[in-house]
């Protein structure tokens, strides 16, 4: 019995080296797992389109297609938009089953593939005295804002790190001004900026343009932009990872519950000394 084909249901970008990083990432799927039949489609933006790779997968054979939402985050995109499209294509292939996994979520390796980015940019020795922020795309579904808070704390419960704070690129605050601004007003002399996306384009590249003007306004810190998340090969294994689960699932009510992973849990003088200018902030000292 051949395995159902994986369909890499991306969100898309404008920006021509995000969409080329999203079709690498297909590629190192298929790679990773010989044999099985793997499209990536985009939702908007960029092509191709979600049903057009679900036609190529159809013209190549497949009868059973698992559909993995390749978002870090379950907000409109994950619950809504790309099931609306899926439910189209169920009407367009009627003998064609299609399954909805979860999508990448809150995981071990994530938070992994962030600490490493934080790594390339920030030497070992001076890891403990440069604080980070994490910036995410912004959602109007305020549990993908605040997953974006829950990683945030996960790597800094993980890392010698004094702080990692939170901000979007637009439509949830605070925004990416806002949260450099807090991040000054903690005492960071060293700061790290990391993008939180998959893959590069007009959004990481704002993120980037916003720190270098906030850099060159208060000299007195240095501030240094990491990585996103691509390229790292953890990434395609968690895609299979959520194919696989994606095969149990109703074909429905779309993907199995998440599971939340559990990390160690470091403690440092820094987060001690985060916690007491936090509590000045809260009361306007």
């Amino acid at each position: 019995m051949n395995a159902p084909a994986l369909l890499i249901a991306a969100h898309g970008t404008r920006d021509a080296a995000g969409v080329s990083e999203a079709m690498e990432m297909m590629e190192r799927v298929r790679s990773a797992a010989p044999g099985l039949a793997v499209e990536c489609g985009f939702l908007e933006l960029a092509s191709p389109g979600i049903p057009d790779a679900v036609d190529v997968l159809v013209g190549s054979g497949a009868r059973d297609i698992v559909v993995f939402p390749s978002m870090l985050f379950a907000a409109g995109h994950t619950k809504n938009d790309i099931p609306s499209v899926i439910a189209r294509q169920r009407l367009r292939h009627p003998g064609v089953r299609m399954r909805y996994a979860r999508n990448f979520g809150i995981d071990g390796d994530l938070l992994a593939v962030v600490g490493q980015r934080i790594g390339e940019v920030v030497p070992t020795a001076e890891r403990e005295h440069t604080g980070v922020l994490l910036v995410g795309r912004g959602s109007s579904d305020p549990d993908a804002n605040a997953d974006l808070f829950k990683i945030a704390r996960l790597v800094y419960e993980g890392r010698p790190c004094p702080f990692v704070e939170a901000s979007f690129s637009g439509i949830a605050r605070p925004f990416v001004p806002a949260g450099l601004e807090r991040c000054r007003r903690l005492g960071a002399q060293r700061l790290v900026v990391v993008p939180y996306f998959l893959f590069t384009g007009i959004l990481p590249e704002r993120i980037k343009a916003q720190s270098a003007v906030f850099a060159s306004e208060h000299p007195e810190m240095q501030v240094t932009m990491a990585r996103h998340l691509w390229p790292d090969d953890r990434l395609a294994r968690l895609v299979l990872a959520r194919y696989r689960e994606g095969i149990g699932a109703n074909p429905i009510d779309g993907p199995p519950a998440p599971v939340v992973p559990t990390g160690d849990h470091h403690h440092h003088d820094g987060h001690q000394a985060h916690a007491a200018r936090s509590e000045e902030l809260s009361r306007g000292s």
